[in-house]
């Protein structure tokens, strides 16, 4: 069973002054604006953020939606666009688990791996024993993906109060946020070198393709941080 106490612990960490929430209810507000603008229905868009909760993936669903494309080539694109949660998770498990605890809850929780929910639990991580972190997890997952649910319905009601500036100053929030974030947490040189070129590099592609500019700036940003990295620790 889920410890209550635990779970209700990370379920109200949300609550505390830097937590992702307000950056992340504020994106999901603009999803669900865009939602009822291309289309969906209230039921829709809600069972939308219910299944992708992910910020670049809703984007990605709603352009393909847009422009038309098959159900295939929507599938395949948000698949790929939600792959940076591969080393999240990567990073995340040896955090959280352990051999007195059920596996269902880890095959649940894996719906939680999300940018605010990582970031949630690498800062308080420590303060948790390890055999019930998974428990604070789940708790953690079920706020941010409640605040994702219940902002893209805010979001699809204000549609009509809200123009297209609004809306692309809502979705960027998080992820100023969480760069904001990482900022902060800056205690190596990869991670520094990281952000400091995918700074550059980022507007320095938007010149040679606007349309792969974030994937190329951010793989090449990231390689050259991994490979650095890699030399000081050996």
């Amino acid at each position: 069973m889920i410890n209550s106490k635990i779970f209700l612990k990370g379920l109200f960490s949300i609550k505390s002054f830097d937590s992702p929430g307000i950056a992340l209810g504020a994106s999901f507000i603009a999803i669900g604006a865009l939602l009822k603008n291309i289309g969906f229905t209230i039921e829709e868009s809600i069972f939308s953020s219910f299944l992708i909760y992910a910020l670049p993936g809703s984007l990605v669903l709603a352009e393909s939606m847009i422009i038309g494309v098959s159900l295939l080539n929507i599938f395949l694109a948000v698949w790929l666009v939600n792959a940076r949660l591969y080393p999240m998770t990567v990073s995340l498990m040896p955090l959280i688990i352990s051999k007195n605890q059920p596996r269902w809850k880890y095959y649940l929780s894996c719906h939680f791996v999300a940018v605010s929910s990582w970031l949630i639990l690498k800062s308080n991580y420590k303060n948790i024993n390890k055999k019930y972190r998974i428990d604070f997890w789940i708790g953690i997952g079920t706020a941010t993906w409640l605040i994702g649910i219940f902002s893209t319905t805010l979001g699809y009601f204000s549609a009509d109060y809200l123009n297209k500036d609004m809306m692309i100053g809502l979705a960027i929030v998080n992820p100023i946020y969480f760069m904001c974030a990482m900022i902060g947490v800056m205690k190596s040189k990869s991670i520094s070198i990281a952000i400091i070129l995918g700074a550059v590099l980022g507007p320095s592609f938007y010149i040679i393709s606007p349309e792969w500019c974030i994937l190329f700036g951010g793989t090449v940003a990231g390689t050259i941080a991994f490979l650095i990295g890699e030399k000081n620790v050996g």
